[in-house]
């Protein structure tokens, strides 16, 4: 995403989407063949898609899965066996899930990331298009805030706050930010891009942090695609954990659970690559509420955010003694 001016801070939002000539232009033809995958989805297209890091004219091909070629896909996906050759990577990088992730996003990730979330038009289409996806998760997370009222004064944790893309908006609204990441190159990138663009104003508390290190309380707190690095049995401790943390509200969003998706993402993990080494995990919206309803916590406000590769449930969380 594209971060604000000053001047834009406080006048409109509309600087959460990429400039004109950065938009992906598709034809009706594209739109149709283009298979949607969501967030982080540069690291999971692979067969499905070809997407080399080129700049804006580089060639990025999408490949049609059609119903036959689905069939026998299934077929030859039973026999392969990702996880070992992701195990053998993820050794590689260095342990666990939590430290493949940490390392992923203080090296390759970051400049990955940092392009995609950045002005730049060295990006193929389909970062462009993700660019445009997390741009409207942001825009829409930014409007269920707002929704009651301004946000000036109120305590918000940006829970993975990437290069600061929520954060600064949030900051620009008036709100006292605590923002974190596990990566220190995101942190560092965004506590940079948040004094340039706030001018001293207002600056977000930057922390390098895990989500299981995240401590105190906090009027909101919100959480954007971090929750894709977490099983769902991880994930439910970490919702209970975050709700811990949020006096009113809890938003949340998260790569949804589909059988459509569960299979390009299969078909993703057959093919090799450093980035294959962090895992993605894939959530439906009844296991999500259902962990939110043990600690006493009700989805009040839905959103889907959906462009050509990119989507995600986005949910609006209260604890249910408010209702």
């Amino acid at each position: 995403m594209g971060l604000p001016s000053p001047t834009f801070c406080f006048q409109s939002r509309r600087f959460l989407s990429p400039p004109l000539h950065l938009q992906p232009k598709l034809t009706p033809k594209f739109r149709h063949q283009a298979l949607p995958l969501s967030s982080p989805a540069i690291d999971l297209l692979a067969a499905a898609t070809t997407t080399p890091d080129a700049g804006a004219g580089g060639s990025t091909t999408v490949a049609v899965v059609g119903g036959s070629a689905i069939a026998a896909l299934a077929a030859v996906l039973s026999a392969a066996d990702p996880e070992k050759r992701r195990q053998l990577q993820a050794n590689e990088m260095g342990g666990d899930d939590k430290e493949v992730v940490k390392e992923y996003f203080n090296n390759s990730g970051f400049q990955r990331w940092k392009k995609i979330y950045g002005e730049t038009d060295d990006v193929n289409r389909v970062q462009l298009d993700i660019r445009l996806g997390h741009s409207k998760t942001v825009e829409k997370t930014l409007e269920m805030l707002t929704d009651e009222g301004p946000l000036q004064g109120l305590t918000v944790c940006d829970a993975g706050c990437g290069t600061g893309s929520l954060a600064i908006p949030l900051a620009c609204e008036g709100a006292v930010v605590t923002a974190t990441d596990i990566s220190a190159a995101m942190v560092s990138e965004a506590r940079s891009q948040a004094e340039k663009a706030l001018e001293g104003e207002n600056i977000p508390k930057f922390e390098v942090k895990d989500l299981e290190s995240l401590e105190g309380r906090f009027d909101t707190v919100v959480c954007l695609d971090v929750l894709i690095h977490y099983p769902q049995h991880k994930a439910d401790e970490m919702i209970a954990h975050l709700a811990s943390l949020a006096e009113k509200r809890l938003v949340l969003s998260f790569a949804p659970k589909t059988f459509y998706y569960l299979l390009l993402k299969r078909i993703g993990e057959l093919f090799p690559g450093p980035s294959k080494a962090t895992r993605a995990y894939l959530h439906s919206d009844g296991d999500v509420e259902r962990a939110l309803e043990k600690v006493g916590w009700r989805v009040r406000k839905r959103g889907f955010i959906a462009t050509q590769f990119y989507f995600a449930s986005l949910i609006e969380a209260v604890p249910i003694a408010s209702a």
